[in-house]
């Protein structure tokens, strides 16, 4: 064991914790004032509730070695996960290590979902689909890309810390719950502005740190490796500058909850490539994924009268797409020759394989994630009542209010 690539993998551990009260923050000042509770409130409970089910049984669906549907259930309960190395996926840090790193993965990614239906779902509903979907949704996908004995790490597809994974398996699985639940009370006529774009300013820098770790901590080892997609990641951030200019020109004007939709977006679109590209790759990346991103959120979203509350999907599925894709355009084996070489470093079939994983995760987890919310519909229900959603959910769901006087 190599005590400095244990060290940061446990700092990269807590990093990408703190993405999650990051993203409540995030999330929480866009939506109105009556509800930016309900948002902290799932966000935390879902820190807490995969916290327990990845240990009992998560990482090993996840991570235990296996070529089926998922990796079983060896390793339930930590059984046979212990502080020693385990070389099939890191030599050098404990496997509990690793373990913990990944949990804080499987926290974030269904957390990421809540932005399509913010403002709508009982509280009680959003419990159960969220222990359903992280079973049955990110256990099996997270295996077939990054488990030992999964068919799309078989297959050669590059995800290096969670563009598939993490993104597209969140982002069209809030498609669907948006679709599937409705558009929020007169969403058609007003759409709801944000109520405190501090928070937003907030989220994006918490994000924007635990990041780090979240990508440069997915070397899973403190060298080059590691520091190069801390620079590319850093480098793709300043996608929010294209995201400015781009409403400065429709506009007239750049705006603050802009530059922060920007600087996330890249930030997705680099999670996949963070560890095959080179700060040339990245710009690119960076750069394109605002137009790519701007266009689903500001433009797309509008017109086709879909109410994706907080753009969970026009950010983090159509950003985390093209990081894929841009992954098998841009991957070279001067950045990490355990990789590959993408098209354009003369390789164009990994761009192809990277079509593939991106099309299983996104029919797969389209139609589970339907399928789940349709049972958990029909046996519970999962939007809330029309008095309670005027109401506000802060009241209604948790009894509480986040402020107690109006402006």
């Amino acid at each position: 064991m190599n005590a400095g690539d244990t060290a940061w993998v446990l700092v990269s551990t807590a990093l990408v914790m703190l993405m999650t009260p990051g993203l409540a923050f995030f999330y929480g000042g866009m939506v109105r004032r009556k509800n930016v509770l309900s948002i902290l409130m799932q966000c935390f409970f879902v820190l807490c509730l995969v916290s327990v089910l990845w240990v009992v049984y998560g990482y090993s669906l996840a991570f235990a070695p296996g070529t089926g549907f998922w990796g079983g259930f060896q390793w339930s309960f930590l059984n046979g996960v212990s502080v020693d190395p385990y070389n099939d996926y890191s030599a050098t840090i404990p496997h509990q290590a690793f373990m913990i790193f990944q949990a804080m993965f499987a926290v974030i990614t269904p957390a990421l979902i809540l932005g399509a239906f913010a403002e709508r779902m009982k509280f009680s509903s959003f419990v159960v689909f969220m222990g359903l979907w992280l079973t049955l949704v990110y256990a099996p996908v997270c295996h077939w890309v990054w488990g030992m004995g999964g068919f799309l790490r078989n297959l050669g597809a590059l995800d290096f810390a969670g563009g598939t994974v993490v993104h597209i398996n969140a982002g069209i699985a809030a498609l669907v719950t948006a679709l599937m639940i409705g558009p929020r009370k007169n969403a058609d006529k007003h759409i709801p502005s944000p109520h405190n774009l501090p928070f937003v300013a907030l989220g994006t820098a918490l994000l924007w740190f635990g990041w780090f770790g979240f990508n440069a901590g997915s070397a899973l080892a403190a060298n080059g490796l590691a520091t190069n997609a801390f620079v590319v990641t850093n480098t793709a951030a300043a996608a929010g500058l294209s995201w400015a200019f781009i409403e400065w020109f429709r506009n007239g004007k750049p705006t603050l909850f802009g530059i922060c939709s920007g600087a996330v977006a890249g930030l997705v679109a680099i999670t996949p490539a963070a560890g095959f590209v080179n700060v040339t790759g990245a710009l690119v990346i960076g750069l394109l994924v605002s137009v790519f991103c701007y266009i689903a959120a500001a433009i797309i979203k509008p017109k086709l009268g879909y109410d994706d509350a907080l753009d969970a999907f026009g950010v983090h599925c159509i950003g985390g797409i093209w990081g894929a894709l841009a992954t098998g355009l841009f991957a070279t084996k001067l950045v990490n020759s355990a990789g590959n070489d993408g098209w354009f470093y003369g390789n164009p079939a990994q761009f192809m394989i990277q079509v593939k994983a991106v099309a299983v995760t996104l029919i797969y987890s389209g139609i589970v994630t339907a399928i789940l919310y349709k049972a958990v519909d029909l046996v519970m229900g999962m939007r809330v009542t029309t008095k309670d959603e005027d109401v506000g959910l802060d009241l209604t769901e948790h009894h509480e209010r986040a402020y107690t006087m109006l402006e």
